[in-house]
């Protein structure tokens, strides 16, 4: 994959297995940051408030430079960290999962409780819409009025996403274009005649 891209997914997604008498209902969320993690755990606490255990695992940013995994109240390391495992098998960043266990009497012991977590977390990944996004650059570019043809020509060639545009004597256009090829297009416009500010 490229640098500038990473793998998300495109919408929360959910299943539930069965182990032993003791039932899992896995979720995976797309979230942003952890104030999304927050509210989405909390939601599911409140949901299943009769539940044994909330375990979960989360990844944020394009290359999944922050995370956390969490056995809440399972033997160490036998929850959180086979999600995590599996957030990091599939390559997957900027997504929460949680597994919500109901225990059923019977106790899985550790090598038990660590199957079942990690395929809990397979089981909704293989469930859910797997997207491939890029890691963009914003920057603005300003010009004037003359340059405006040549600008145009370059978005049109380049194709950034324009975020918003003023017209004036002044030009100003806010572009977001995928890292990669930012430098490519930021020195296009400056040799037309555009500043640029990031």
């Amino acid at each position: 994959m490229a640098e500038d891209s990473y793998l998300t997914i495109e919408a929360a997604t959910e299943c539930a297995s069965r182990e032993r008498s003791s039932k899992f209902l896995s979720y995976i969320y797309p979230v942003q940051n952890e104030e999304q993690i927050r509210e989405a755990l909390e939601a599911l606490r409140k949901r299943y408030f009769d539940a044994t255990h909330h375990c979960y695992a989360w990844r944020l940013g394009p290359r999944g430079e922050q995370f956390r995994a969490n056995d809440d109240g399972e033997p160490s390391g036998t929850a959180g960290k086979p999600i995590l495992g599996q957030l990091l098998s599939h390559e997957l960043t900027d997504c929460l999962i949680v597994v919500v266990r109901y225990f059923g009497g019977t106790k899985l012991g550790v090598p038990g409780l660590i199957a079942a977590y990690k395929e809990s977390a397979k089981q909704v990944i293989e469930e859910a819409t797997i997207i491939e996004k890029t890691v963009d650059r914003l920057f603005t570019a300003h010009f004037p009025y003359l340059a405006m043809n040549d600008v145009m020509r370059i978005v049109k060639e380049e194709q950034p996403r324009i975020r918003g545009q003023e017209f004036d004597n002044l030009c100003t256009m806010h572009l977001t274009v995928r890292a990669g090829r930012a430098d490519v297009v930021i020195e296009k416009l400056k040799k037309v005649g555009a500043s640029i500010s990031e």
